[in-house]
């Protein structure tokens, strides 16, 4: 599993740039303080995640571990469930789609715990 993850790290963060700037210019006035503080906290997260995604990009040059590649999957998967979750219920206000975001939080601890085996493992 050779994924690129500079080049879907960029693409991510491009798209976190893209949604903090579509929340702030055209929903702040559209949503309600709540529904927009739980858009703006999809935002932060898929930032993070996507710059852990770079952070997984180097360390691949450093390793060959698989953890390190399922770390990006999990961060990636989890950016989707996460992220993508709070994004659709902001804008929908059906609550149903909060039941997928802490998929997302599992994804996300899951990929610092790969990365954590993966750095460890080398370290012995």
């Amino acid at each position: 599993m050779n994924l690129n993850w500079v080049q879907i790290g960029s693409l991510l963060m491009f798209l976190a740039v893209a949604l903090g700037a579509f929340g702030s210019h055209a929903l702040k006035s559209k949503l309600s303080p709540h529904y927009f503080e739980v858009f703006q906290t999809g935002v932060l997260y898929h930032f993070i995640h996507a710059f852990a995604i770079f952070l997984v990009a180097w360390l691949g040059t450093q390793s060959d571990d698989p953890n390190i590649q399922f770390a990006g999957v999990a961060f990636l998967t989890g950016i989707v469930f996460f992220s993508g979750s709070l994004y659709l219920l902001s804008i929908s206000e059906v609550k149903a789609i909060a039941l997928f975001t802490p998929i997302g939080g599992v994804l996300f601890l899951a990929g610092w715990v790969l990365l954590f085996i993966s750095r460890y493992k080398g370290l012995q």
